[in-house]
């Protein structure tokens, strides 16, 4: 027999004593603000765990959150369509043995009860569950935005309820004189065929209801009305009945009254489904308690649509619901639910009122309301899914489904439907590894977001597993879901939606079991806690250009990797790496990006072998702050060849390495290097550049590890400005990693800005020397030709050419004054002998009438010992 229940996690479940062997439980996501939420504005369908203990597992690194009883109570007071989740309820009308006796068994088929089994609450299989999900859209919340880098964490959770029930005894009995009628059996089926025409003529919901809205008159009506019949102790079927009905002009009108009121007005018997007080199931019983199992309201329904001339049939069958296990076979077993069927201009519709009432939360066994709209004239191809009746006229389908068929069907949800999926492989819930890989893969008209879950059993418990043991990918349109168990057995996938550009709580959708028998070697996949590899579904939105998919994992011959994004829009954009053996602070070091108008990329660098994780990040270049946007997560595999840790990149990078948007706004361009990292095999190299704003440029080289001769790298670079072209000259001291830093001031009074940064890699084994010494009168224009080394020989004859704009003078100073002399080419040349001095100093005099000199640069001269 069927029935809803929900667990409000972390407490655990106390088992509610000698609890049905399909008692169940119902999952839900939410987000890290505590919000349950599934993206559709619809509750989660429960996925059926046979006595569960509290399920405090993290959701791929994220952790779970109770759905609290206030956030369900809410849906009291609410609008029919806002009301909440299904109540998948019993079928049956007792416990008692003589019930299964009695002579007043109703016409149609009733399954006998299976005796209480006590449970001992374990984890239980996440497929031993059902609930349901509401079908009006929420309002979408605003998605918190992926911007610490550090953190790296998306806390989303998962709230679990669940559906339990039991299969109960015997027919239910006629009380208080109400004739029974309805019943799938065949009599009734032969009589239905010769009358009225053969029930297999079912009508499509979408021709019948163009627009949900159009029921608000309805559905307000019949709750009003309700509300005042039931204070006024009005019990009766018939006048309830042709009240709530009142001003409706067409049967479809008059059911959905009916519909609505149970929905409204019936909560599940929970205490008569545990046996504690009597099951009420006769149609003035259940009025007037309130209360009732699954043929509480079959038979409610029933009575009410002939009362307002409505042909409606009791369907009895085998439900999805409470207790069920993937797999679970029906054969030679009594039918455990009930259901309606309703004929409408000529066609016959499904529907079960109560699976769309609401679920029960069995930690304090109270009914909770929570209305699901999609078990409403649902379409049969979908119905069967959950639905089995004894009879298969009454699956209303050209082409009825087997029982066996029906058996090995994969177990989908409410919220499968209504997010309009369709599974394109399987095509059955068990799936058998081959080469230790599965795949599960979906299409969708429509933007969704998904995750997933995976469990181990072993025996009767089952060990959710916490390391990556799937790839999951999604497009636009599909979804792909690679399995990868890491050990032998047998395993439970669930898998998680959401619509699109949404945020909050994922649905359950549906579930597999995969049979491992062979698995691969261990990979120790990364953690990915993004929901999915490959670029985002929503990247292009986010500004990225959708050339790059990433969905398979980058095999690297050896450490390096480099991931190039085009963009529509400038980007602003962030990193994330992860491997097993990698902490946080090296993990920076192994990254490199360059942001440019028209492209991202991201240099990586891997120091050990193994499976890797490379997460970005995106905003629009303009906006402030940190409200980053997860773009894509990429698996990457270092086969060998790893990067030494002394090869990293330098640390303390900013996020602007080599040219891009940053030097574009200062107005530099025609950069000789455009790449962010630059090597050289000789020792030294020279970056050029265009300064079209007549910048103030300095150049800082810097090295993580101290050089081991002691070098002072300031030495080591040397600026020129010719006009709007700027040289910057890099000599290297030793091998290895430099940074080499620019910046810029406007005006001789602010401060200098950061404008990018190069990785300069140096191969040459043999160090070169170092430049000479500057001084605060070389400014802009200065050029100094030669000598361009800082380092002269004693007491030898040097060749100074230099261009120095404005000097009146220029002569060199050392143990003797030699005077430069000014060419047609506008260059200050002339000799000097360097002696035994320890310097020698170029200099000049801006006035001729002046006797002050200023120091240009500084030569030193090697000691003569």
């Amino acid at each position: 027999m069927e029935m809803a229940v929900v667990l409000n996690a972390p407490q655990p479940l106390k088992g509610p004593g000698r609890l049905p062997s399909n008692a169940s439980h119902q999952w839900w996501v939410s987000d890290d603000n505590g919000n349950n939420f599934n993206g559709t504005g619809a509750s989660v369908e429960a996925c059926p765990l046979s006595g569960m203990k509290s399920q405090t597992c993290a959701f791929h690194g994220e952790s779970k959150r109770g759905h609290t009883q206030a956030e369900e109570g809410q849906a009291e007071n609410a609008r029919p369509q806002d009301l909440g989740v299904t109540a998948q309820s019993k079928h049956a009308s007792g416990h008692s043995s003589d019930r299964s006796n009695s002579n007043k068994q109703m016409s149609r088929a009733v399954p006998k009860p299976q005796a209480p089994v006590s449970t001992s609450p374990t984890k239980g299989s996440v497929f031993e569950q059902w609930a349901s999900m509401d079908s009006d859209v929420q309002t979408a919340q605003t998605k918190r935005q992926l911007s610490d880098e550090d953190k790296a964490q998306v806390s989303t959770a998962m709230k679990k309820n669940t559906v339990g029930g039991a299969e109960q005894e015997g027919g239910a009995e006629q009380e208080a004189g109400v004739e029974q009628e309805g019943g799938p059996d065949s009599a009734r089926l032969q009589e239905d065929r010769a009358n009225q025409g053969c029930p297999k003529r079912p009508g499509s919901r979408k021709k019948l209801i163009s627009n949900r809205d159009d029921f608000h008159r309805i559905d307000t009506h019949t709750i009003n009305a309700g509300k005042e019949l039931k204070c006024k102790k009005i019990f009766s079927v018939q006048t309830i009945a042709q009240t709530i009905t009142e001003g409706a002009s067409t049967d479809l009108e008059r059911l959905r009254a009916i519909w609505i009121w149970l929905c409204y007005n019936i909560e599940y018997d929970v205490s008569g489904y545990l046996g504690l007080t009597e099951e009420a199931c006769s149609p003035e019983r259940v009025v007037e308690t309130g209360r009732g199992i699954c043929c509480g309201y079959s038979s409610v329904c029933l009575h009410m649509c002939k009362a307002v001339g409505v042909e409606c049939r009791e369907v009895a069958g085998h439900g999805k619901g409470v207790g069920y296990r993937q797999g679970r076979s029906y054969q030679n077993t009594k039918s455990n639910h009930s259901w309606n069927a309703v004929r409408l201009e000529g066609h016959w519709y499904l529907l079960d009122a109560c699976w769309g009432a609401g679920t029960v939360d069995m930690d304090n066994r109270v009914f909770m309301k929570r209305y699901n709209e999609f078990y409403f004239l649902t379409d049969p191809e979908d119905f069967i899914n959950s639905h089995c009746p004894d009879e298969e006229e009454w699956q209303l389908l050209e082409n009825p489904v087997k029982l066996e068929e029906f058996e090995r069907m994969v177990l989908k949800t409410s919220a499968f439907y209504q997010l309009r999926l369709t599974l394109i492989q399987p095509r059955h819930f068990l799936l058998i590894t081959e080469n230790g890989e599965a795949s599960i893969s979906m299409g969708f008209p429509q933007p969704v977001d998904f995750t997933y879950q995976i469990f181990q059993r072993s025996c009767c418990e089952q060990k959710e597993l916490r390391g990556s043991v799937g790839l999951l990918t999604v497009t636009q349109t599909t979804m792909k879901l690679r399995l990868l168990p890491p050990t032998v057995g047998s395993f439970e996938v669930m898998i998680f939606a959401r619509l699109g550009n949404t945020s909050g709580m994922f649905g359950w959708v549906c579930s597999f079991q995969v049979e491992c028998s062979k698995p691969q070697p261990a990979k120790d996949l990364p953690e990915n806690p993004y929901l999915c590899w490959g670029m985002q579904r929503n990247a292009e939105a986010l500004g990225l250009e959708p050339r790059v998919c990433g969905s398979e994992v980058a095999v690297l011959g050896g450490g390096t990797f480099e991931l190039v994004l085009h963009t529509a829009r400038p980007l602003m954009m962030l990193c994330e790496l992860s491997h097993k053996d990698l902490d946080q602070n090296l993990a920076k070091r192994c990254l490199a990006t360059q942001i440019e108008a028209d492209k991202l990329t991201c240099h990586v660098l891997c120091p050990y072998t193994g499976y890797y994780r490379l997460s970005v990040f995106v905003r629009d270049y303009e906006l402030a702050g940190d409200n980053f946007s997860n773009a894509g997560n990429f698996m990457l595999y270092c086969a060998g060849n790893p990067i030494n840790l002394n090869e990293l990149f330098p640390p303390a990078l900013s996020n602007w390495c080599g040219p891009g948007i940053s030097t574009d706004l200062a107005g530099l361009s025609k950069f000789s290097h455009t790449e962010a990292i630059v090597s050289t095999q000789q020792g030294q190299l020279d970056i050029t550049f265009r300064n079209q704003h007549d910048l103030d440029i300095h150049a800082v080289l810097s090295k993580e590890q101290r050089s081991r001769a002691g070098h002072d790298l300031t030495r080591h670079i040397f600026l020129a400005h010719a006009r709007t072209e700027v040289m910057v000259s890099v000599t290297l001291p030793e091998p290895g990693v430099y940074k080499l830093s620019l910046y810029a001031s406007a005006a001789p009074d602010e401060d200098y800005a950061p404008l990018c940064d190069f990785v300069v890699r140096n191969g040459a084994e043999a160090g070169r020397p170092a430049f000479p010494r500057t001084y605060a009168a070389w400014g802009k224009g200065d050029v100094l030709l030669e000598p361009r080394t800082g380092l002269l020989e004693p007491h030898s004859r040097v060749r100074l050419r230099a261009r120095v704009p404005g000097a009146r003078r220029v002569c060199a100073l050392g143990q003797q004054t030699a005077e430069l002399h000014l060419d047609d080419s506008g260059v200050w040349e002339g000799e000097a002998v360097t002696g035994s001095g320890r310097q020698l100093r170029i200099a000049a005099f801006r006035d001729l009438t002046s006797t002050d000199m200023d120091i240009l640069v500084c030569f030193d001269v090697r000691d003569a010992a």
